[in-house]
């Protein structure tokens, strides 16, 4: 009788156990439900995950050097977060993360006499500089922005070194035919942001 009574104790706590579990996981996956609707509401990937500050000044920049507006802000978004006194371990400087020696050339091609490294911080400047720069290696790669954001990232001479190793053309659109795992990355995330920018602010 004894034994019998431990073993029905014993399904109940079984039981009790099994209905905490299936609790707990219900209100795990209700949660994450919800939590998934509510980052699907534009305001909130705009606020949070889309941010666009210094916007007018990537729009002018973006209509003067006939950039698209939404891959200089998905460049900014990748290289610094929107943060405009970021320093890389490699040197880059600012919004759009210029290496000085390149800012220096961009500088001397706009006339800019104005130019130091220090001002590189300044938005306006960042901005005008980078989105130039896009603008020179898109005409460069004849307009195929997976080998412009290639040569941003990982150097120009990288770039053309692989153009002539692999015989691509300038049709280029194979990704992961890019030697390096972080450039590959880098220009995947920056596309589908550029995406996800011109879905939020059309």
């Amino acid at each position: 009788m004894g034994d019998f009574r431990d073993r029905v104790r014993q399904n109940r706590r079984e039981q009790r156990r099994m209905a905490v579990c299936f609790c707990v996981a219900l209100f795990i996956f209700v949660v994450s439900l919800g939590a998934y609707f509510v980052l699907q509401f534009e305001p909130v990937q705009r606020s949070y995950f889309y941010v666009y500050p210094w916007h007018e000044t990537i729009m002018k920049y973006a209509k003067l050097y006939h950039v698209d507006s939404n891959l200089t802000a998905a460049v900014i978004k990748n290289e610094s977060k929107f943060r405009q006194t970021v320093h890389s371990h490699r040197g880059a400087v600012g919004l759009m993360q210029l290496m000085p020696d390149t800012a220096e050339w961009v500088a001397r091609q706009l006339g800019d006499q104005g130019y130091s490294e220090e001002s590189l911080h300044d938005p306006d400047r960042n901005i005008r500089y980078g989105t130039w720069y896009l603008s020179e290696l898109q005409r460069e790669f004849h307009g195929n922005d997976i080998l412009a954001l290639a040569a941003y990232n990982a150097g120009r001479g990288n770039v053309h070194e692989w153009i002539q190793n692999n015989g691509w053309t300038n049709n280029f659109s194979d990704i992961d035919a890019i030697p390096f795992r972080e450039t590959r990355d880098y220009v995947r995330q920056v596309l589908a942001d550029q995406k996800k920018y011109r879905e939020l602010y059309p």
